[in-house]
């Protein structure tokens, strides 16, 4: 098959994940056929075989990056039978996809959509209820857990902001390497610190929330 031919023959898939590319880089409004057709090297024909219009492949688009951030995230880490290390591979992944952090960025920001703020919704959702899951495994009871995987999510979406609009200083290399392992040891209770309630607990470097800050 020549290549052209098969250019052509584009799945709806690779569509949706253009799309996604699209919207990582300049946001939903980037999302448009035409630009998308010349960018694929397709005429809009391949487009409208699966789509009947821009609105149906922004509904594909969704629902792949919903796929792919909450069943193919799970699926990586599902078998690691020690949520310490599972809860590691997560952070792993979450902070690792520049692509992935701009997406998330580019959807939140359009959440006002119906359509996108729902999809947004949900994916926070079971991002945070897996989570939580992992922090009780490691010894937590269900309301600290809450409190801990809240914290955490929260420094994940704080991360892509800060690496979004300031990149010149986001960790890079053996500096995110060092900044990575501080994560860890923030986030993640250790000892007498996972199995003890937050307001008892004496992890190094987290702040008891249930303490007030004297001046």
């Amino acid at each position: 098959m020549s290549e052209p031919v098969a250019k052509q023959n584009l799945s709806a898939e690779q569509w949706a994940e253009a799309a996604l590319d699209a919207m990582a880089s300049s946001g939903l409004e980037a999302v448009s056929v035409e630009p998308l057709a010349r960018r694929l090297g397709v005429t809009k024909g391949s487009f409208y075989w699966h789509f009947a219009n821009r609105d149906a492949l922004v509904r594909a688009a969704l629902e792949l990056w919903e796929r792919h951030e909450t069943t193919d995230a799970i699926a990586l880490v599902r078998d690691e039978p020690d949520p310490y290390e599972r809860i590691v591979k997560l952070f792993k992944r979450a902070n690792t996809s520049h692509r992935a952090g701009r997406l998330y960025l580019a959807l939140a920001a359009a959440s006002d959509d119906p359509a996108v703020g729902a999809v947004v919704q949900r994916v926070s959702a079971q991002r945070l209820a897996y989570l939580q899951q992992s922090y009780q495994a490691l010894g937590l009871n269900e309301h600290d857990a809450r409190l801990w995987s809240t914290f955490a999510y929260a420094t994940f979406i704080g991360n892509q902001q800060v690496h979004r609009d300031a990149p010149e200083q986001f960790p890079s290399g053996t500096e995110f390497r060092e900044y990575f392992k501080l994560m860890l040891r923030t986030l993640i209770p250790h000892g007498l610190a996972a199995v003890a309630p937050i307001q008892n607990a004496e992890h190094p470097h987290v702040v008891s929330l249930h303490k007030t800050v004297e001046s």
